[in-house]
């Protein structure tokens, strides 16, 4: 690596880097090559602990601040990540395997996105007052106190800032675990908050895998858990939180539907479904893995598709032309391709791609099936890597019933020239994050979450001020009280 990828210390937390090697080491792999670029410690009991009670007492001072002071901080962490976007995008780069085309564009952006957009609301967070003819009432938010944000490996800046910026908006503060399969962005996060202004300990991380989590989310002090990841983890996770009757925030994954109808304008149609499948290498959990063709263009799709698909620059990462990337993991590589190997075995009509690539580090050709039939494992499990399923249907009602035949519900996208018609079937799909003639767009100003087991509560957009703080009522009497005796 040409990059100095090696942090300062495995962790930061109470404001500084903080270092404990009697946690078992951690390697850091660069998806482009298979090579180590930087060794970390897991969190021993002792980091644990140093990063809750040192979260506890900055709550404390942080909840104490006037909100527009909060505020400025988080604007002044945004701008920070936005002067160092080319440095936090290259180590995205490094940790992901995401071409800096992508990440230069999407990652760290998207994270000053969310702490400019919370800092800004952070100062109009108020109660109401509500009349009660001579008596009245009032509200008001506060925080929730210590949360624990549990972070996915595909999006490591970004969701330590969706997770974050919200929280911390509200005066709580953050203990934050990311994958430990890319452990490096978020201390840069954590880095940035503190030096924009938040007090020692308010946002802290912890490295660390599945032993690591369990802690955090067991402490008797979290009042709070949010967890970016898989549905059988979001299952313990969520489990061992409504033990102790925590908060909880699960977004978890999907197997989306992108329904596209004979009258949609194809070369969109084209770009959307390789948006939903093929960006990040397929690794992004709203994906819309499942897409239905009409019939009438399901051949003029696959045929306009496949030629896209050939004009894609698979290579270096670090090479700005390149626009398709390594799988984060060997294992990663490893499900996809077995994946891969299922729909062959089961019938399924490989169009393009199908083969791990032969060079160094964990590329997966871009992989088109079609002829999917909806009992296929490749139409109903998670791959989570570069694989289109195609189906194809004849009418509106068919492919609603058959779309909603999942257990999952994160997003689901329409491609169609009738408006009505779009508005009409996703009002019957059932997902919570949804799109019309596009897909995958996540500004900071939509709420993003699923439905069913896709996850419950939503980050971004105000209703996550929902999610980080609670509201206490006061009854307030004007006259005598009146009792029985």
């Amino acid at each position: 690596m040409r990059y100095d990828t090696q942090p300062k210390a495995s962790h930061f937390v109470d404001g500084a880097y903080l270092e404990d090697s009697a946690g078992r080491e951690m390697e850091v792999i660069y998806p482009a090559s298979g090579a180590v670029i930087a060794r970390l410690h897991e969190a021993t009991d002792a980091v644990i602990e140093k990063a809750l009670v040192s979260a506890r007492r900055a709550q404390a001072e942080w909840a104490a601040l006037k909100p527009v002071e909060r505020g400025r901080v988080l604007r002044r962490a945004a701008d920070l990540m936005r002067e160092r976007n080319r440095a936090l995008s290259e180590l995205e780069s490094c940790d992901t395997g995401k071409p800096l085309s992508e990440t230069l564009y999407v990652d760290a952006t998207s994270g000053a996105d969310a702490l400019e957009y919370f800092g800004g609301l952070a100062g109009a967070l108020t109660g109401e007052h509500v009349p009660l003819g001579a008596d009245w009432g009032y509200t008001i938010r506060e925080p929730l106190g210590v949360c624990v944000g549990l972070g996915a490996w595909n999006y490591p800046t970004q969701i330590a800032c969706w997770k974050g910026a919200p929280a911390l908006a509200c005066g709580n503060a953050m203990v934050f675990k990311p994958s430990e399969t890319t452990p490096l962005c978020a201390l840069k996060v954590a880095e940035i908050l503190h030096e924009a202004g938040a007090p020692a300990g308010l946002y802290n991380v912890v490295q660390g895998a599945g032993r690591v989590g369990a802690a955090l989310v067991g402490d008797a002090r979290v009042d709070k858990v949010s967890l970016t990841g898989s549905v059988p983890t979001g299952r313990k996770v969520y489990a061992a939180a409504a033990d102790g009757m925590k908060h909880v925030t699960m977004e978890l994954g999907g197997k989306s539907p992108l329904v596209i109808f004979d009258d949609a304008d194809l070369e969109n149609a084209v770009g959307g479904a390789i948006l939903g499948n093929f960006y990040s290498s397929g690794q992004v959990c709203s994906n819309g893995t499942r897409v239905f063709v009409q019939k009438g263009i399901k051949e003029a799709f696959l045929q306009r598709l496949v030629e896209r698909i050939g004009q894609a620059k698979i290579g270096d990462p670090m090479d700005e032309a390149t626009n398709f990337g390594p799988m984060v993991s060997e294992a990663q590589r490893g499900i996809v391709m077995g994946y891969i190997a299922q729909g062959k075995d089961e019938g399924a009509r490989l169009v393009c791609g199908g083969e791990a690539l032969e060079r160094d580090g964990f590329y997966v050709a871009p992989t088109v099936f079609a002829d999917v039939t909806d009992d296929m494992v490749i139409a109903r499990e998670e791959i989570f890597g570069p694989v289109m399923a195609v189906l194809d249907f004849e009418d509106e009602d068919e492919v609603i019933a058959r779309a909603n035949d999942t257990p999952y519900g994160l997003s689901a996208g329409v491609f169609t020239s009738d408006l009505a018609r779009g508005h009409r079937v996703i009002g019957r799909l059932q997902a919570g994050s949804c799109f019309i003639n596009s897909y995958n767009d996540a500004p900071v100003e939509l709420p993003f979450g699923g439905a069913k087991m896709s996850g419950v509560g939503r980050e971004n957009a105000k209703v996550a001020i929902e999610h980080y703080s609670q509201l206490k009522s006061v009854y307030v009497r004007m006259g005598d009280v009146e009792a029985p005796f």
